[in-house]
């Protein structure tokens, strides 16, 4: 969790590293050509993205498109498509990476990820070597960075506690609607199901759609 926690964390595009940091974190990596890469940022001085250091991790000539877990779902077409604000589009190409923020989605154990992208390419020793990379090079990273999870860190903003009120309201006004339809006769039973399990049926609908919102707020604000 610790490097899960430090990859999201050095892929973000505010993330500049100086050229003596940059030095030192290229020692911990064993497949290091030697030769320091051409520098994101050259005046007034030299700086490094988060995002050079992990492409030099990645192992062969991989390509990957995935989304970060906060993506919204209306950037999948449009303006945003490729161009994300939130830089929530992560693409991999040619075994660098060329933008997006990094998490368990995109470099966990699920399919389709980098690590199931390299293993399927790549072979299990290579593989497992970029995973021993990541672990070395990210923690190293975040020692020289700092980091620090305080319990203001899971406390909601305003913004998404209105968010939560109001989808929470709705539900119960849909939960009622519902109720008095069936109190009324008015409620007309789905196919294959009897009136109760019907009931049953559009409650539970109802709530987990309310869950799964406010959950998504949830996450979304303290991510």
């Amino acid at each position: 969790q610790d490097t899960l926690c430090a990859v999201r964390k050095m892929t973000k595009r505010d993330v500049f590293i100086e050229k003596e940091q940059m030095m030192n974190i290229l020692m911990f990596l064993p497949i290091w050509d030697g030769r320091m890469p051409r520098p994101a940022i050259l005046k007034p001085k030299p700086l490094w993205t988060g995002k050079q250091i992990f492409s030099l991790i990645i192992p062969g000539n991989v390509n990957m498109i995935r989304t970060h877990s906060t993506h919204p779902d209306d950037e999948d077409e449009g303006p945003y498509k490729w161009i994300s604000p939130g830089d929530t589009k992560v693409m991999v190409e040619n075994g660098e990476l060329i933008m997006g923020i990094l998490c368990k989605k995109s470099l966990g154990a699920s399919g389709g990820s980098l690590l199931h992208i390299c293993f399927l390419e790549l072979g299990h020793e290579v593989c497992g070597r970029f995973y021993g990379n990541i672990q070395t090079v990210i923690n190293n990273w975040l020692l020289l960075e700092g980091h620090s999870i305080g319990i203001g860190d899971t406390i909601a903003d305003p913004m998404t506690y209105l968010e939560i009120q109001k989808a929470i309201k709705k539900a119960k006004e849909d939960v009622i609607e519902v109720i008095q339809k069936a109190h009324n006769m008015e409620l007309e039973p789905t196919p294959g199901n009897t009136l109760r399990q019907t009931f049953e049926n559009q409650v539970n609908r109802i709530l987990n759609d309310a869950r799964d919102k406010t959950g998504g707020s949830a996450k979304k604000s303290l991510t």
